[in-house]
């Protein structure tokens, strides 16, 4: 069976309304205030409050502007760790827990807020986000964690019984779930472009195609040297914000993220079909380690889904069947449906499962996001532009934690497939 339409297309969805696009190739100073390797959130975020502040910024990215896992990532936002909150109590405090749990917090809501204040038509909606319990144990385990996250914060959640999971989500794999009523989706791709657009307006300078080989202080030296594809520059500051894309060149941020390639589909348009699949329009995640995610796209009746992340996969015909299989086994009524788009992309994560923010000797990165980019990549590209401009509002929770790495590690994350083996085989037994 051809799993594909006749007009399938190998790339993002959210391409067929923000494509990435070659810029003007645009001369390189010899030297800016800030340079920033990388032209995703984190990097744009960063680039448009410093030069709105006055500052002279470069961009360095080595494809076009766009091209990376800002325009390809799945358009969720929300307040996800990986650590729940009584688990990161016991370990690191009630004070330091509590303050990590409300600057993600921080970061969902002033996301929200910054495309609101920017008119950033990025089809923000906020209907909230469906769990699905993949066993009894799971329930449990969710409905102990969110009535933590109530009891110390004050999140609403309300717990959804197995008999009524389809009132949420037409599966009947699960075993009930929870609904957070407030959390928010976007489509990444025009959310990318309109940060662009507006960094570019403010007079950032975005150099795509241009690739930055290495950045270093040298002894004695007040300024950063970034070498790139283009020639040398010299600047006060340098942001990494590369993340899933960190390059080896760059020894100390490499080993410290772990890069792995995720994987989503759209079907084709299954026109009522879709939205009688997810009725609220909530956002869908299961509550695997080894996670399968779902929703509406924002624009068509197509469902958007993904899963099999980190397994390795780079032949496009085993990827649209394994990405097949899961809409099979979770929605069987959809069995038949074709896929329309199939598409990878790199996030990273961290050994420490932990998002990490903050510098040394003038070079700074914002790194890790374990499946939270849009807020977190968004919200360290702020607190970033003010540690660089000195602001007392610069302070942030991450960047008092220890960013670890591995005796060996040089980056190369080969051991990501059997990790996600053992995470399938934990999922199981908390399963059983």
């Amino acid at each position: 069976m051809d799993l594909r339409t006749a007009d399938f297309r190998e790339q993002p969805y959210w391409w067929d309304l923000a494509p990435p696009a070659a810029l003007p190739e645009v001369p390189l100073a010899p030297a800016y205030d800030v340079a920033v390797v990388g032209s995703g959130f984190t990097g744009l975020r960063a680039a448009l409050e410093l030069t709105r502040a006055g500052r002279s910024v470069i961009v360095l990215d080595k494809q076009d502007p766009g091209a990376g896992a800002s325009r390809r990532n799945a358009g969720y936002l929300g307040r996800v760790l990986k650590h729940p909150i009584d688990k990161l109590i016991r370990k690191r405090g009630a004070a330091q827990a509590l303050a990590l749990y409300r600057e993600l917090g921080e970061a969902f809501t002033g996301t929200i807020g910054f495309i609101e204040a920017e008119r950033i038509d990025c089809r923000l909606a906020r209907p909230g986000r469906f769990y699905a319990a993949t066993s009894p144990r799971h329930y449990a385990e969710l409905e102990a964690d969110l009535e933590s996250l109530r009891r110390h914060l004050g999140y609403d959640y309300a717990m959804v019984p197995r008999a009524e999971v389809r009132r949420e989500f037409a599966s009947d794999v699960y075993f009930g779930g929870a609904v957070i009523p407030d959390l928010a989706s976007i489509h990444p791709g025009l959310y990318h472009k309109g940060l662009l657009e507006r960094a570019l307006a403010a007079g950032v300078t975005v150099a795509g195609r241009t690739e930055a080989l290495s950045v270093a202080r040298h002894p004695g030296d007040d300024r950063v040297e970034v070498l790139s594809g283009r020639g040398r520059l010299l600047a006060r500051d340098a942001i990494v914000a590369t993340n899933g894309y960190t390059p080896g060149s760059f020894p100390w941020h490499a080993r410290r993220v772990i890069p792995f390639m995720a994987y989503m589909a759209a079907t084709e348009d299954l026109g009522e079909g879709a939205r009688a699949t997810i009725p609220n329009n909530r956002t869908v995640l299961d509550t695997n380690t080894d996670i399968d995610f779902f929703r509406l796209a924002p624009d068509s009746g197509r469902l958007l889904f993904g899963g099999a992340t980190g397994s390795g996969m780079t032949d496009p015909q085993a990827i649209a069947r394994r990405l097949h299989g899961i809409l099979d086994r979770v929605l069987p009524q959809h069995a038949g449906a074709k896929l329309s788009h199939l598409w990878t992309g790199y996030c990273a994560g961290t050994f420490d499962l932990m998002p990490h923010v903050g510098g040394r000797d003038g070079i700074w990165h914002g790194l890790g996001y374990n499946f939270a980019g849009v807020p977190m990549g968004t919200h360290f590209g702020l607190k970033l532009a003010q540690m660089i401009l000195e602001r007392p509002e610069g302070r942030s929770a991450f960047a008092e934690e220890p960013f670890p790495s591995l005796p060996l590690y040089r980056g190369r994350p080969w051991f990501v497939p059997l990790a996600m083996r053992w995470f399938r085989w934990k999922d199981r037994r908390r399963a059983s």
